[in-house]
């Protein structure tokens, strides 16, 4: 939490405003913030400076892993975050490539689960790295990534949080998580508590144990419209302790996240937190 709260005070303190091209709106941006999250010792990081609807964080990582392409898809789970970006984003209505109503194009887990090879097969890059986990096997390049620069125009929005490292040191995983761009106030919680399940879930499920997540952000950005709610209501709140995580034991394997497991397979245990802030979003 204290990590999460300096950086929005060096965002307001030593940021510099930035017109984004794709939306418009003014950004105040700093350049470049690492986060440590604890998954060894179960520091679950949920924002408690304002209400975290973690569930739905979670949701939206079941479906990256899953591979899905629809919103409605994602709605089905229990999470709402794509609909904006699939059905309100005017350069992807306008797209050719664009299939229909909900529909999200080869964005994220779509490249993680079936990555498009030259000779017009698919890669199946989380299986890989499951596989090669289970086995005990580290070749230093574990690695599921979403950024397709040859696919962008095939999708609704580039990623964001976009390459997921794990390294295998002494029957302890470890993953390192990349980020071009963070909407701090919104979307930020959200990536942080997808890190810590990710690699909560693949030490699990290849029975291996947790050790940190190592989080690096390149752009991180409070919208102009989101500054004031940021600066004058929630960091004048006091932060309670870290929650934990309780996760299912029987996910087992790849093929229960693929078919049965749902947010309801994961509960938050000793979560205090002050009233939801209802920030604006910018598509």
């Amino acid at each position: 939490m204290r990590q999460y709260l300096n950086l929005c005070k060096k965002i307001i303190n030593k940021g510099q405003w930035i017109k984004n091209k794709r939306t418009g709106v003014r950004c105040l941006t700093f350049i470049n913030y690492d986060f440590e999250y604890d998954v060894a010792n179960n520091k679950f990081p949920l924002i408690t400076t304002r209400k975290s609807f973690y569930k739905s964080a979670i949701a939206e990582l079941l479906g990256y892993l899953r591979g899905y392409s629809s919103a409605a898809q994602f709605r089905e789970i229990g999470c709402n975050t794509w609909n904006s970006n699939a059905n309100k984003n005017k350069d992807w209505i306008n797209n050719p490539h664009r299939k229909g109503k909900d529909d999200m194009g080869r964005v994220y887990g779509v490249q993680g689960r079936s990555w498009r090879q030259y000779n017009g097969t698919h890669l199946d890059q989380l299986k890989k790295v499951i596989n090669n986990l289970s086995n005990r096997i580290d070749d230093r390049a574990e690695i599921i990534t979403f950024y397709n620069p040859g696919e962008f125009d095939l999708g609704c929005l580039r990623p964001c949080m976009h390459t997921h490292t794990f390294s295998l040191l002494n029957n302890i995983l470890y993953l390192t998580s990349y980020q071009r761009s963070c909407d701090v106030p919104l979307g930020l919680n959200f990536n942080q508590i997808q890190c810590f399940v990710l690699l909560a879930l693949v030490a699990q499920i290849t029975n291996l144990k947790p050790g940190k997540v190592y989080h690096k952000i390149v752009n991180a950005h409070i919208y102009e419209n989101q500054l004031e709610i940021m600066r004058d209501i929630q960091l004048k709140r006091i932060p309670y302790s870290l929650p934990k995580l309780y996760i299912n034991p029987n996910i087992k394997i790849l093929k229960d996240i693929e078919t049965w497991v749902s947010n309801n397979d994961f509960t938050v245990i000793d979560y205090q937190y002050h009233d939801a802030i209802k920030y604006p979003f910018t598509v």
